[in-house]
């Protein structure tokens, strides 16, 4: 297994982050945790969940599973989605994130988490507020660093501006989706966590399993992410595309000319690019676990990158930009 330091702390992370949205539900407890156990021994020490996730099952999962092996784990879970009936049970109010943590905790069944991230942005609650009570978690011992997840640039530009002024914990972690079929953060979110430091878990590298192969264009979606009961149309609507299948199949054929699988291709490409620090895989079962670190091996060559980048170019009409490639 490799590593790589989480922007400018001194934090090292397993360039595959094991993905626990599953966990709990449809995954069964007892898998899940076989899953988490397998990826540890074979050197994964960076685990994602939420508290939202698998009807908060996935952190419950986690903390069974890591009992006894704790503090040889990256733990990282998310504030921010509803966890409850109540308007103040959302959001990145000071009254909701102190309660959620104390809730992640517990379910964890530890006494810190060593990555917070906002979940999504909450636009109604100030940015001050919400980085001071991350701040003071951090001064608590309750939480090791922050981040965000689907923020946008400027936003995220907002919170490094308001830590600075105000001296309060940054967000040392961002959490974006990415992948060959989704690049929009080679514009301006990798080139500002480059600038500034900043440590880059993403999500959905294999596009919502379009990237693995398992798919086949004119025919029904096979079992899986397409068909998930609450997310699938979510998925459906984001990806399966004619436009995507077409770079689909030019990918497909790299792949097969490299000699690997579709999913370790999509993973050894994310990985090439130096400012990622992670990928998160939100593998179900230990064979999906086995063929993705396989992927960490992987170089490939300025050719194959190359390739890469012209079906990128599919997606981006020929037209005039407002900002440069760096």
């Amino acid at each position: 297994m490799k590593y790589r330091k989480l922007g400018r702390t001194g934090l090292k992370v397993s360039t595959i982050c094991l993905g626990t949205m599953n966990y709990g539900d449809p995954v069964s407890e007892t898998e899940a945790i076989n899953i988490m156990k397998n990826a540890i021994a074979a050197g994964v020490n960076f685990l994602d969940t939420a508290d939202v996730y698998a009807g908060k099952k996935a952190e419950e999962s986690i903390g069974k599973a890591l009992k006894g092996r704790r503090h040889s784990v990256v733990i990282a879970t998310k504030v921010g989605l509803p966890t409850g009936p109540s308007p103040s049970d959302g959001g990145l109010t000071r009254k909701h994130i102190m309660q959620a943590v104390e809730e992640s905790l517990r379910r964890l069944q530890t006494d810190y988490i060593d990555l917070y991230y906002a979940h999504f942005p909450d636009y109604e609650t100030p940015l001050e507020e919400t980085l001071r009570v991350m701040d003071d978690l951090v001064h608590q011992g309750k939480v090791r660093y922050i981040g965000c997840s689907n923020f946008t640039v400027w936003h995220t530009c907002e919170a490094l501006r308001v830590s600075e002024t105000n001296n309060l914990a940054r967000f040392e972690c961002v959490e974006p989706v990415y992948n060959l079929l989704t690049r929009d953060i080679d514009m301006e979110l990798l080139p500002l966590c480059a600038n500034e430091e900043i440590g880059v878990c993403v999500y959905n590298p294999l596009a919502g399993e379009m990237l693995t192969g398992k798919h086949q264009h004119g025919k029904p979606p096979a079992e899986g992410r397409f068909t998930h009961e609450l997310l699938g149309k979510a998925y459906f609507e984001r990806y399966w595309t004619d436009k995507n299948w077409e770079a689909v199949d030019r990918l497909k054929q790299l792949a097969k000319e490299h000699g690997c699988t579709m999913a370790q291709f999509a993973i050894a490409w994310i990985l090439s690019n130096r400012t990622i620090t992670s990928v998160l895989s939100g593998t179900t079962a230990v064979e999906q676990l086995e063929e993705n670190l396989a992927a960490t091996e992987i170089e490939l060559s300025p050719e194959e990158l190359e390739v890469c980048d012209e079906v990128w170019q599919m997606f981006r009409p020929p037209r005039f930009h407002y900002a440069k490639l760096p």
